[in-house]
């Protein structure tokens, strides 16, 4: 059923089931069980749980209020105190010439008002799952935790969609359909509000970013502003302006530095440029984050930030791979340097960074860039322009 056959009956009983998750850390691996977050050393699993007691958001609160907010340290880096929250799966839209519905989970905050909303695009990958709405939960878990709702579509070029294979000219990456996700999603916040229990006049329109890995990143990046021309209809204008900021982790580089095999399968994504991604953004970068079917250019992945202008900061992550740590999934199996401190460090950072930037004079990132710097021994730095 669609989200615009339930909007009648979501007045009286929400549609989607909360479901909510802990997680234990036990040697390298992660034990899930339902109920309160159990205490972790790095803080890394989710954080939230379902409840219906007091809680308080710091989300709605004023960026004065947010500053003598309680904090808690995640990876070393000073975050809000995380409070309940709750997630409603799945929602469905029904997009006009879209092969099947579009899908989303929604994760909120149990208490607060105005939140602030985050669009999460997942990466391409080669799972089923973690390359949907049910897969990044190191990262949607965490947001949510601390103040963000966060929605999170499943895309097109989804394993779980069986339609990469498809004879439809976007396959397999379907790459302007994930921004035409996103925008759909935006058109749509009132109906998504009406359909989610209890989420009905809570979210913050005017504070709205984006979030992506890998694939997810570049859509990121093209929502910013990033220039794609499309060999049959020209130059596209893929930015949106609902979107103040966001942050592109491990996203393409620039196209002309495409490998000759990967320009062929997308020949759009050949023509990628940064020049005129304008809108603030953070982009996460691994600095062993290299895969020669890609780019012979070893910071292939750090483009969005060198060229684009500003404003901008890059987080570089030492040794930091593809996964960044592993923030696709709790013990992802294609994570080829698992690293719970790492995606600890990359959440609270960019958790930060969009704090600062949706709410001007809130100190959580220049308070995260300090902390990093005083580390003993840094996983990676920061610099800005």
């Amino acid at each position: 059923m669609s989200i615009e056959e339930k909007e009648s009956a979501a007045d009286s009983q929400g549609a989607g089931q909360p479901a909510t998750q802990a997680a234990a850390r036990t040697g390298s691996r992660y034990r899930f069980r339902a109920g309160v977050a159990a205490a972790v050393a790095l803080a890394l699993l989710p954080i939230g749980w379902i409840a219906t007691g007091a809680g308080a958001s710091a989300a709605g609160k004023s960026p004065a209020a947010n500053r003598g907010a309680p904090t808690t340290p995640e990876g070393g880096i000073p975050v809000s105190k995380p409070t309940p929250f709750t997630t409603f799966q799945p929602l469905t839209l029904a997009v006009p010439h879209r092969p099947v519905n579009l899908e989303i989970k929604v994760s909120a905050p149990v208490t607060g008002r105005s939140l602030p909303i985050i669009l999460l695009s997942h990466g391409h990958g080669e799972t089923n799952y973690l390359s949907s709405m049910h897969g990044y939960g190191p990262l949607a878990d965490f947001y949510a935790a601390h103040g963000f709702v966060v929605i999170q579509p499943t895309h097109l070029d989804s394993k779980v969609l069986g339609l990469r294979e498809a004879n439809n000219p976007e396959a397999p990456l379907y790459w302007r359909s994930r921004v035409n996700d996103m925008r759909y999603i935006l058109d749509h916040l009132d109906k998504i509000e009406k359909s989610a229990p209890d989420l009905r006049g809570r979210l913050d329109s005017k504070r709205i970013a984006v979030v992506g890995h890998s694939l997810g990143g570049t859509t990121a990046t093209m929502l910013l502003g990033q220039s794609v021309t499309d060999p049959a209809t020209g130059p596209l204008k893929l930015a949106d302006s609902r979107i103040k900021a966001g942050v592109a982790m491990a996203p393409a580089g620039n196209g002309a530095d495409l490998t000759e095999p990967a320009k062929a399968q997308s020949p759009a994504l050949a023509t990628m440029k940064f020049d005129k991604m304008t809108k603030p953004a953070l982009i996460v970068y691994g600095d062993d984050d290299f895969n020669p079917a890609f780019s012979a250019r070893k910071n292939w992945r750090s483009d969005a930030y060198f060229q684009s202008p500003g404003p901008k900061s890059l987080l570089t992550l030492f040794g930091a791979q593809h996964s960044l740590g592993g923030v696709s999934g709790y013990d992802a199996k294609e994570t080829t340097d698992e690293n719970p401190q790492r995606v600890a460090v990359v959440r609270a950072m960019s958790w930060a960074y969009l704090r600062s930037q949706l709410y001007p004079g809130d100190r959580a990132w220049p308070a995260a860039v300090a902390a990093l710097n005083r580390a003993s021994q840094p996983l990676g730095k920061v610099e800005s322009k």
